[in-house]
């Protein structure tokens, strides 16, 4: 009977997490679907009425920034993940530090990008442009993500839903309010209003987490080794937006603006193809920590079946994508007719992400956050490489055949890396067991 109860007991806890799971990706892919949709509509607008050069300046000065934006919260965002989920009376703190450290980085990056943007982007881009979407991206984008870790760490997907989904929804009125506003609209015009947005929504969400979650404490005390693992936090998504958006800013420099805006709208594309992928990655991540205190078969067995499902459906969005290429230069205009190719060599993409972003978070949440970054490392350094040769070669073309090779070359290594410490992790179990009951004895 007791056995009954015992087994009883288990199962309704495995239900509890499978449900916790099942409602949080619920959530998730509401408000990814809304996003889906609203920012569908907002990139056709933006793609249409800016056209293939003024869009191609603003994704290059985009992807720029992009490179530095994730050490604008040193990891502090993930580290309120990794303790909030495992003790919540940790909150206050931790809220409080990524906040401090969010600003103070933000403001010396700020200072960074103004600084090196005349060396790295070409001339005819508006240092006023640069520095409204440094601002955005940095000190906006920045607070509003650590808000939106913060829900996380509670497991409350349905305000980091909310948050993600209206940032998409104010952007597209802006989008209607520069169309409506200029007849001709630039760059610098779209700028202006991304900023806007932009700050609507980071004054929002940090009044939604004040009232939700509670006010922080300022008392700025990190230790040595938090700080260690902040940096490779940021570090890995620095160099993951250095093998997903410097070939766009690259190509603004080596190449074109309108090859630029041709791959970046293809790209894009791709990119939000993939939002029901990222809403389970997002609904599962807090566990991936919980479970990574029992190590690197806990949260490899947990990542196995999501990434089945991802990969299927990866499958077929590759295959949407070879299908509904040729609509594209309808659907944004003639000057984007090269989209259409573009977005034929990029289909295999999904299926390559799907697979390497759950095998790098089964490494995150078993605390090996330090390898995922040096094998993102070394790929972001093997993608800048080739696009220097062969982007001035084969122009957008080059950027897409870099792309491919990067994303599959950081699969094969934390493949290989997830594959190795998992072996090494089965023969060291029966050893700790003998131990342990030579212990007991």
């Amino acid at each position: 009977m007791k056995r009954r109860s015992v087994l009883l007991s288990r199962f309704r806890s495995f239900l509890s997490l499978k449900s916790t799971l099942a409602n949080n990706t619920a959530w998730m892919l509401a408000g990814q679907g809304s996003k889906l949709l609203i920012q569908a509509l907002y990139f056709i607008v933006i793609a249409r009425s800016l056209g293939a050069q003024n869009y191609g300046a603003f994704v290059g000065v985009v992807g720029f920034v992009g490179v530095l934006m994730p050490f604008c919260t040193m990891g502090s965002g993930y580290l309120l993940i990794k303790n909030v989920s495992r003790n919540k009376d940790q909150f206050a703190e931790n809220w409080g530090n990524a906040l401090s450290t969010t600003f103070l980085s933000s403001l010396a990056l700020f200072g960074v990008v103004v600084l090196i943007s005349h060396f790295l982007l070409p001339a005819d881009i508006s240092l006023k442009l640069i520095m409204l979407v440094a601002a955005s991206d940095l000190f906006g984008n920045g607070i509003t993500q650590i808000c939106c870790q913060a829900f996380m760490a509670f497991e409350r997907m349905k305000w980091t839903a909310s948050i993600s989904a209206l940032l998409s929804a104010l952007r597209l009125v802006a989008a209607v309010i520069l169309v409506a506003t200029r007849r001709n609209p630039t760059a610098l015009d779209w700028g202006e209003l991304y900023f806007a947005s932009t700050t609507i929504v980071t004054l929002l969400a940090l009044v939604l987490v004040l009232m939700k979650l509670g006010t922080p404490v300022f008392g700025f005390t990190i230790r040595a080794t938090e700080i260690r693992e902040g940096l490779y936090f940021s570090f890995s998504a620095s160099v993951q937006t250095i093998y997903n958006d410097i070939d766009k800013a690259m190509l603004a420099r080596l190449s074109t603006l309108e090859a630029t805006g041709i791959y970046a709208a293809a790209y894009r594309i791709m990119d939000v193809s993939l939002i029901p992928v990222s809403a389970v990655l997002t609904a599962a991540y807090p566990k991936f920590f919980r479970l990574g205190v029992d190590g690197i078969q806990a949260t490899l067995r947990y990542a196995k079946p999501l990434m089945y499902r991802a990969l299927a459906y990866a499958s077929l969005v590759a295959v949407g994508l070879l299908i509904s290429a040729p609509i594209v230069p309808h659907i944004l205009g003639m000057e984007y007719r090269l989209t259409a190719e573009a977005l034929c060599w990029l289909a295999v993409l999904p299926l390559i992400k799907a697979a390497h972003f759950f095998l790098g978070d089964a490494l995150t949440g078993a605390g090996y956050q330090g390898l995922r970054t040096a094998i993102g490392s070394g790929v972001a350094a093997f993608n800048v490489s080739i696009n220097m040769w062969i982007i001035p070669k084969y122009s957008w073309r080059g950027a897409a055949v870099s792309s491919i090779a990067s994303d599959a070359l950081l699969l094969a290594l934390v493949a290989t890396g997830v594959f190795v410490l998992y072996r090494r992790s089965q023969h060291l179990a029966p050893q700790t067991e003998a131990f342990e009951a030579r212990a007991r004895v």
